[in-house]
């Protein structure tokens, strides 16, 4: 039996051939998923998340165990992003660490724009990700301080 080596992510490795399928996977699934999470629909992000999943923040921690309740913890968010005039957000990759074969660490930067451009704001971000039948799906979501921003 080999075993693969699980090197970290990291900004210097972000040239396509230095990255794996699983590492590209996991970006390109996060990347959609801020495409879904910048049209301010619930029931679009939804199918991002693992259930059951977990949601760690300044407020504290919530598991969901089902996409329902899921939605009722990220609505007042989604909405209060809506308020605050949100066009878009971009996720920033820090770094990525393939744990094992169906689990993934992201660390990096939620960046927040208004319609005209402006800089909403922006907060750091760890996810944890695993890899069920349907592909990776967000496991843990961790939002905290930018600690370089």
């Amino acid at each position: 039996m080999t075993h693969r080596s699980l090197r970290a992510y990291n900004r210097s490795m972000a040239s396509p051939s230095s990255i794996n399928d699983d590492q590209a996977e996991v970006v390109r699934v996060l990347n959609e998923y801020y495409r879904e999470f910048s049209t301010l629909n619930v029931e679009a992000v939804l199918p991002y998340f693992l259930e059951p999943s977990l949601l760690l923040g300044p407020q504290g921690a919530f598991a969901a165990t089902t996409h329902t309740l899921l939605a009722t913890a990220i609505t007042p968010a989604i909405e209060g992003l809506r308020t605050r005039g949100l066009a878009r957000t971009e996720l920033s990759v820090r770094n990525l660490k393939l744990l094992s074969a169906t689990a993934a660490l992201v660390g990096g930067v939620a960046q927040r724009y208004k319609i005209d451009g402006e800089k909403l704001d922006q907060a750091g971000v760890t996810y944890v990700l695993y890899k069920a039948e349907a592909g990776w799906k967000i496991a843990v979501l961790i939002y905290h301080p930018d600690e370089e921003g």
